[in-house]
């Protein structure tokens, strides 16, 4: 198994023109872990490990890949590995037991009343969950097969954490631009992606790995444009010919990485984020305050219109 290292890169923005959130420093590890796939119980082990490692680094939220707790792949596997988020039900209650003091976001397959079935996450928070994301956009090109085994989430929002007001994409999301436009509408400051991104292709110019590098430059852009600060996570490990590729990432709402991981490698990848950035940017590039969601909105249903005629 690979060895696993961490990775930490100071905060670069300078200066401080006050607070604009509940704390105005956070501390985020992202958690780039090899996952067995169909093995809750092996994998609750590793993120408790991982947890204990953030906790002893002073770490505020630490976030897991797409489907952390029990791997990507699970096709029929999906009906017996769905839970319901609960916090009596087993790995719920475990992370939630260590949420107390530190914030966590991990994958999970979910299933509703009626036995659909989702990709979500969770986010927990001083032993409570306080919010299940489920995955709107599926994947269903190269080796991805995801809506025969799962159902497609209905609602994007953003939610309130004591670090702020924060969005989640899951993988294949942020290759849409509206989930990521509408949670910047509804007051995220801080958008975490997570996923299970396989590598693949090369760059014509060089011989970085080309879905690798398109991941950095989606990323710096969503930062850039939404005035936002971008944290990716990524897991790692070979299923089936599948190499995922890992490169967990943290960029600042002026689109400079504040951290960056190791590809291949499992990795607690740490990055300080000044929150008071969000304030300072926005001042000097006001994206935020000049976006014109009428004119967006009155468009939007023009255009639907028009296609429904």
């Amino acid at each position: 198994m690979a060895q696993t290292r961490r990775v930490e890169v100071s905060d670069l923005a300078t200066g401080s023109t006050g607070e604009i959130t509940l704390d105005k420093n956070l501390k985020v590890g992202l958690a780039q872990i090899d996952v067995r796939l169909g093995a809750p119980a092996h994998n609750l082990e590793k993120h408790l490990n991982f947890i204990r490692q953030a906790r002893s680094q002073g770490v505020d939220l630490i976030c897991f890949p797409e489907l952390s707790i029990t791997g990507y792949f699970l096709e029929d596997l999906v009906p017996t590995m769905a839970v319901r988020p609960s916090p009596d039900e087993p790995t719920f209650q475990a992370l939630l037991a260590e949420s107390h003091d530190i914030d966590i976001l991990f994958g999970f397959p979910e299933m509703d009343d009626r036995r659909r079935f989702y990709i979500s996450t969770a986010y927990l928070s001083q032993g409570e969950i306080i919010d299940v994301h489920r995955k709107t956009y599926l994947s269903a090109y190269r080796m991805f097969d995801e809506k025969r085994f799962f159902a497609p989430g209905d609602a994007i929002h953003a939610f309130d954490t004591r670090f702020g007001r924060i969005g989640i994409l899951i993988c294949e999301e942020a290759w849409h631009i509206s989930p990521a436009y509408l949670l910047w509408l509804d007051g995220a400051d801080i958008l975490i992606h997570v996923a299970a991104g396989p590598g693949y292709g090369t760059r014509a110019d060089s011989t970085e790995l080309g879905s690798a590098s398109a991941v950095d430059l989606l990323s710096r852009m969503y930062a850039q444009f939404f005035t936002a600060f971008v944290l990716y996570c990524n897991r790692v490990g070979v299923v089936d010919g599948a190499i995922f590729f890992g490169r967990a990432s943290a960029v600042s709402p002026s689109g400079q990485f504040l951290a960056k991981g190791p590809d291949f490698d499992e990795a607690l990848v740490v990055a300080h984020l000044d929150l008071g950035e969000l304030k300072r940017v926005r001042t000097h590039l006001p994206l935020l305050r000049d976006e014109r969601v009428d004119l967006t909105f009155e468009e939007l249903r023009r255009i639907r219109e028009a296609r429904c005629r």
